[in-house]
């Protein structure tokens, strides 16, 4: 197993020197469990005291990550139904978690190594799953908010005999009928699916994106704001201040006459002849 990157070397504990008052293990990895709990204390007891980066303070702590890889593999137990391919890197990431656990652990603590590691361990290995296993990545909260989802629906659903409605997954829940329509979108995120998978259809090589989307008319207004908006900056202040009160704050002509002290009368006028000018530019460039 690989961790050189964590430990900060790629060679095992078992061939470099020992510490002095440390015992010499030929391999740490094949320690027992109920052997790796006492060794694992005189080891912390000494690199307690030990300089951070000699060769004697690398030689505790490896040999401590390797005597304590039992206790990610036990870890790693509980998520065994993701697969053969996948456990590889739970353990991997598991072994992270137990580093950080040895960096972190202090006999004065009067707690076993392996209560205190565990946590370490599995919140690694959850964070993976968390990182990794959702296909459009979603806040914390609204991936937690989807396991109470469903735990709460099917609660409901065998309860009921039917499908609950919001409203009472809402009160279950212990939240508003908006976050748990929230997290109804958001479990979505979960699964993704390809565009060209295979549907039941009558018709021949159907795939799912014969089936979605739509030609949006609105893509056709891109290249016309795009042309319109140099002639818009071209035009006067004035001219500007006009077409900006009446399409974006949507006045009506007496209220452009009465803020620019003109008649609406002139407003229209001015109005008229900025949109024939912006026209005829359009007409030009298309």
């Amino acid at each position: 197993m690989t961790v050189t990157e964590a430990t900060e070397t790629a060679t095992p504990a078992s061939a470099r020197a020992p510490a002095s008052a440390l015992p010499e293990i030929a391999d740490p990895s094949r320690v027992s469990p109920k052997d790796a709990r006492q060794l694992s204390r005189l080891f912390f007891d000494r690199l307690g005291v030990l300089e951070e980066g000699t060769p004697e303070y690398q030689y505790a702590r490896n040999t401590l990550i390797e005597m304590n890889m039992t206790l990610v593999r036990f870890a790693a137990t509980r998520f065994r139904s993701r697969g053969h391919d996948e456990m590889e890197d739970v353990v991997q990431v598991g072994m992270i978690g137990l580093i950080k656990a040895i960096d972190r652990f202090e006999l004065t603590r009067e707690v076993e190594f392996t209560s205190f590691a565990v946590p370490y361990i599995v919140g690694e290995m959850k964070r993976f799953f968390r990182d990794t296993s959702w296909a459009v990545h979603v806040p914390r909260r609204l991936q937690e908010a989807r396991i109470h989802l469903a735990k709460a629906t099917e609660e409901l659903r065998s309860r009921l005999d039917r499908d609950p409605t919001v409203k009472e997954l809402s009160q279950l829940m212990c939240l508003s009928e908006e976050e748990v329509n929230e997290a109804r979108l958001a479990s979505n995120g979960y699964k993704s699916a390809s565009l060209d998978a295979a549907v039941n259809s009558s018709h021949d090589e159907a795939a799912l994106a014969d089936f979605i989307g739509a030609e949006d008319g609105a893509l056709e207004l891109v290249e016309d704001f795009n042309a319109l908006a140099p002639m818009i900056a071209d035009l006067d202040g004035r001219e500007r201040r006009i077409i900006h009160m009446r399409f974006v704050d949507e006045c009506t002509q007496a209220q452009i006459g009465e803020h620019l002290g003109i008649s609406q009368m002139h407003v229209s006028r001015l109005l008229n002849r900025t949109l024939a000018k912006l026209r005829e530019g359009m007409l030009t460039t298309n």
